[in-house]
């Protein structure tokens, strides 16, 4: 059952300037024609029911009802029948669902108006989206299973093949390459991840990402010792992966090399498979790889696939879709969905990953690592957003061979920040919108589709006017809950 937003229309029953509210009725298993009927319509009159796009065993109706208590029953292929997961009581027409519609609409947070004054430099808040927020009930299980059930086809019924751009390249790298010349090389190109070919094993192994980077400064770093130039020249990202597994080997309590081989995904595997694919294995992307191993040619590397290029497919298949599925059109504060601050004397409330810019970037680098997250939100003393430290943001230390020149300990980082304004940093990596910002008010699909976009992978949920920090969606938080 969901309902949303409060009419002055006539309702059925006559009732001359009654206020209404637009209430939809759902009967989510099967049959072939099924009907709703209640009080509002004095039991009188079958209203039709429709099935959902997408889900075919789902029925829904939307009806004009006064605010007030009101019953209902479903006529579904000639039997009289009832939702025994809604409300229901024995009365007059045997056993009947009940509903109450109250007359307030649910409080709606300050909105933004356009004069509201602030700099608004390297932010990305759309104030004019916040002129209009329509009021909105809190959403029903079955409107959220109805939604994963229609998300949950769509991911099934395409494949790999659809996340593949008409132009586009992809950039991999030798195991035998040395890590130094390989993170210029990330540097250069403005990418976070590349995969890695061996060539005497004649396929695809791997990955680097901005996080083995992290890993490598922290490594030389917890041995007293300053990076140098030299000793990054010395390893080859093949030395590195191995030192790497060794290192994991030695946290291992039972003994056991922390081995895995190349996450990857095949170009007809189906993007559900895809998305499920990443998230278990905590990873950013994976490589969509076409081998043929009948006619003995190398594997050929398509694409990198990430939940960013998932997500704008959806996006792209349900944009118009916001009269069957309403929840799209639902505030985020009133979804399961994202971390939050948590309300004051909130006993089981975790408090987010933040950091002043004052903070040293070791500091930073090991909460991304530990926290296993892609960003930090960076605040000042009343926990307003200033910016945000990502992990592709180490890459900047390439430049001009910073690495070598700085102490992780005693840089901070506003410091480590600046080395990636510069003007003439490559694809404008670090220019424009670096604060990808929401409301709590705004709807789920304006999210997903400011996480559609490329390179962004966590919303920071600010207070409207002050930026304070009120919560975080990620883009595996948002396929948690479409995949549920």
């Amino acid at each position: 059952m969901f309902s949303s937003g409060i009419d002055s229309q006539q309702e059925p029953s006559g009732l001359a300037g009654a206020m209404l509210v637009p209430t939809r009725f759902v009967w989510p298993y099967g049959g072939k024609r099924v009907f709703v009927t209640g009080s509002f319509t004095r039991w009188s009159e079958h209203l039709p029911m429709s099935a959902v796009e997408g889900c075919p065993t789902v029925f829904q109706a939307i009806c004009s009802l006064t605010p007030g208590f009101h019953q209902y029953k479903f006529y579904v292929d000639g039997e009289w029948r009832h939702d025994e997961q809604q409300p229901f009581v024995t009365g007059n027409y045997g056993i009947v669902n009940t509903l109450f519609l109250t007359r307030e609409p649910d409080p709606i947070p300050a909105i933004l108006s356009p004069g509201t004054p602030g700099n608004r430099r390297n932010m990305d808040v759309d104030i004019e989206a916040f002129q209009h927020v329509e009021a909105t009930h809190r959403i029903s299980e079955t409107d959220i299973q109805i939604f994963r059930r229609r998300i949950s086809l769509f991911l099934s019924m395409h494949t790999a093949y659809d996340l593949l751009p008409e132009l586009g390249k992809v950039i991999a790298l030798d195991v035998n390459l040395p890590v130094k010349q390989a993170f210029h090389i990330l540097y250069e190109q403005g990418i976070p991840v590349a995969p890695l070919w061996d060539s005497y094993k004649g396929r695809f192994v791997g990955v680097l990402s901005a996080l083995d980077f992290i890993l490598i400064l922290r490594e030389l770093g917890n041995h007293g010792s300053n990076l140098t130039e030299e000793e990054l020249e010395k390893h080859t990202i093949s030395a590195w992966k191995e030192g790497k597994q060794q290192l994991y080997r030695q946290r291992d309590g039972h003994g056991r090399p922390c081995q895995r081989g190349l996450i990857h995904a095949c170009p007809y595997d189906a993007l559900k498979d895809v998305a499920l694919k990443i998230l278990q294995n905590e990873v950013a992307t994976v490589p969509i790889i076409h081998a043929s191993p009948q006619d003995g040619t190398f594997p050929q590397l398509l694409h990198l696939a990430s939940l960013s290029g998932i997500l704008k497919c959806i996006c792209r298949h349900f944009r118009h879709s916001s009269s069957s599925l309403p929840i799209l059109q639902q505030p985020v504060c009133k979804i399961p969905l994202g971390t939050w601050v948590p309300k004051i004397g909130d006993p089981n409330g975790c408090p987010l990953a933040m950091l002043r810019p004052t903070a040293s970037l070791s500091s930073a680098l090991s909460l991304l690592v530990e926290a296993r997250v892609s960003s930090i939100p960076i605040v000042d003393d009343n926990d307003s957003l200033l910016d945000t430290y990502s992990r592709s943001d180490i890459t900047a230390l390439a430049k001009d061979r910073a690495y070598a020149l700085i102490r992780l300990d005693e840089m901070s980082i506003h410091q480590a920040l600046q080395l990636g304004q510069d003007t003439n940093f490559p694809y404008g990596f670090f220019n424009g919108k670096r604060c990808q910002m929401c409301l709590r008010s705004d709807s789920l699909q304006k999210v997903m589709e400011r996480l559609a976009n490329p390179g962004v992978r966590r919303i920071i949920i600010v207070e409207a006017g002050s930026k304070h920090v009120e919560g975080i969606i990620s883009l595996s938080d948002v396929f948690r809950f479409l995949l549920g």
